[in-house]
């Protein structure tokens, strides 16, 4: 969704580096994954296409911060999950 980041904090041998992956248009979200050893965050349209990517070396990455917007679905009235039986 529009507003999501992903912030990347690298170690960058003497300094650390600081990069985001933010999803800049409406209809796209921003997607993580580990695989091999890589790091690899992604800003995806609806229809699944990639837009861009960032890649980065597991053992470099020192943390991985996710930030989504916050949702209109979780209005005032709340709602349980599924109704209780025993009321």
């Amino acid at each position: 969704m529009k507003g999501d980041r992903v912030e990347i904090v690298v170690d960058a041998g003497d300094t650390t580096r600081t990069y985001e992956v933010v999803a800049s248009r409406a209809g796209r979200r921003v997607e993580t994954a580990v695989r091999r050893g890589v790091v690899e965050v992604s800003e995806v349209t609806r229809s699944g296409t990639v837009v861009r990517t960032a890649r980065f070396m597991a053992n470099r990455v020192l943390a991985l911060v996710e930030q989504p917007v916050p949702r209109d679905d979780a209005a005032d009235g709340e709602r349980p999950l599924r109704d209780d039986p025993t009321s």
